[in-house]
């Protein structure tokens, strides 16, 4: 039997799911089996994906191990799984750290069963969204995730836990809201002009169209479908002024959701600038690209300006999220081979090392019980390895070469200052690259201050990592160092997806 042939893509969404549902409904399960059921069907699905990982064809640019099913035919709609080179690596991710998650909740004893079956519910949602190639499909997973996030931020939170949930429905359904809106006039609009026998929610078939120049017709109204939902992918990447959810957010959910946040739920904004807005409105992207990359700037710099007065762990690296996602929108918008490559590998990296950093702020909160900066000082004697690990983090989020952090924007640079799609694009790539200089401000004074200040009396008995945390972070350490210093092992799977959108945009 063939590995396509066991559905694949369906159960990698679906594993954390079941697993969700066996634990939301066995009775009489404790609190070690919760936790063992978690871990078993979060360690399924990355298997899964690193066996699709594997088994993906480099030499292929069509989407791979494709699962189609009719579902709702009277509009066309289809139960339609697919994996790419952009979308592969966005899988490997979220299924690495949906595991990861389960053993940075590994201390959770507060109504574990509802905890963890939410948590494994978030990991398929966003697994659904980086799969789906019917629109509406994809629209579905997007709506999902706002059930178990708006939950897990207003039960297992911190602080303005009420506050910050609702501000994040508000904000992801504004967002859904002009998805939808853009997704039925791209449907009215794009279905007339359609090759016969394709949907006008066939992700692939718009694109398809697009390129062969089908859709023609309709390029009158793809300006308006296009910001419709370049907007509502921008509340979630996010971009600024869109953003002002993302630190509350962060600052107040549990660590576990805040590595899931930073790791793979800011990238469905990204991925739907790819796979939507460039892919199908190349002219629109075109037009639009001088004025997007000025906003990607502005996120670089101003994130980053923001992280520099943060005075909670948490909050700062919350705020680098959003000066680090000015990057990947760069990369998108300079709409080269090479700097859609770049995002792309951005927006792994960027989740990769999030992850851990916010893992590691949760480490130390759960050790001291504070996140104010000012409060802490000299625990690198009671923490080394604590202190070390945290290190590693802050220098890939910096760029040190040889983490995989230095390849995302290395690349990202290169190809941004390389094209020729928007005018005067290398002044801003070389103002965009001072947000290193930032980044590396804000990351070393952290540490010092946190870490190599005079030691407190109140910290004396702090203690280090035990083993399930070494475990879990050493584990993103090793991922940091791979692709960091072999990135070649995404950029060959990467640019295979990007060299079918840069030549769509080539064609206009």
């Amino acid at each position: 039997m063939e590995f396509i042939d066991i559905h694949p893509l369906t159960l990698i969404i679906f594993m954390p799911a079941l697993g969700a549902l066996l634990i939301a409904l066995i009775p009489g399960l404790d609190q070690g089996a919760i936790k063992r059921f978690a871990a078993f069907f979060t360690f399924v699905s990355f298997a899964l994906s690193v066996a699709l990982f594997a088994l993906w064809d480099r030499g292929d640019s069509a989407v791979q191990f494709v699962e189609k099913a009719s579902w709702i035919p009277q509009i066309g709609v289809h139960y339609y799984l697919g994996v790419d080179g952009l979308s592969l690596p966005m899988v490997i991710m979220t299924t690495f750290l949906g595991f990861m998650a389960v053993f940075v909740s590994w201390k959770i004893d507060v109504r574990p069963k509802e905890y963890f079956a939410y948590l494994l519910l978030l990991e398929s949602s966003i697994l659904g969204v980086f799969l789906s190639l019917d629109l509406l499909l994809f629209l579905l997973f997007w709506e999902v995730e706002i059930i178990p996030m708006y939950f897990l931020i207003s039960i297992w939170g911190h602080g303005r836990k009420d506050y910050s949930a609702i501000k994040y429905v508000l904000y992801t359904m504004f967002g859904g809201a002009l998805l939808m809106a853009g997704a039925l006039l791209l449907y009215f609009k794009a279905g007339p002009h359609m090759p016969a026998g394709a949907s006008a929610f066939d992700m692939i078939a718009l694109r398809d169209a697009t390129e062969a120049g089908a859709l023609t017709a309709a390029i009158p109204f793809f300006s308006t479908a296009f910001a419709l939902l370049l907007v509502g992918f921008s509340v979630k990447l996010p971009v600024v002024p869109l953003h002002t959810w993302l630190p509350d957010a962060h600052t107040d959910a549990p660590t576990a959701v805040s590595v899931m946040l930073a790791g793979s739920l800011l990238k469905m904004g990204g991925y739907g600038m790819i796979r939507l807005c460039v892919s199908i409105f190349p002219e629109a992207a075109k037009d639009y690209a001088p004025v997007i990359v000025v906003f990607a700037v502005i996120g670089v710099l101003y994130g980053a300006a923001c992280t520099l007065r943060q005075t909670d762990i948490k909050r700062l690296v919350a705020f680098s999220s959003v000066s680090h996602m000015g990057y990947v929108l760069l990369g998108i918008f300079a709409l080269s081979e090479m700097s859609l490559t770049g995002a792309t590998l951005q927006m792994f990296a960027h989740g990769i090392i999030s992850g851990l950093l916010f893992a590691m702020c949760g480490m130390v909160y759960d050790k001291v019980h504070t996140r104010y900066i000012p409060s802490l000082g000299g625990l690198a004697r009671q923490m080394p390895v604590i202190v070390a690990v945290f290190s590693v983090g802050g220098l890939a989020a910096l760029g040190l070469p040889g983490t995989v952090g230095f390849a995302g924007e290395f690349i990202t640079f290169l190809g941004a200052f390389g094209s020729n799609v928007v005018s005067g694009i290398q002044w801003y790539t070389v103002i965009s690259a001072l947000g290193v200089v930032l980044t590396a401000g804000y990351i070393l004074w952290m540490l010092e201050r946190v870490f190599y200040r005079d030691p407190k009396p109140e910290w004396a008995h702090a203690e280090d990592m035990d083993l399930v945390e070494k475990v879990s972070t050493f584990a993103f350490v090793l991922v940091i160092m791979l692709v960091g210093v072999y990135p070649k092992i995404l950029t060959d799977v990467i640019r295979v997806g990007t060299e079918t959108v840069a030549a769509i945009v080539d064609k206009f």
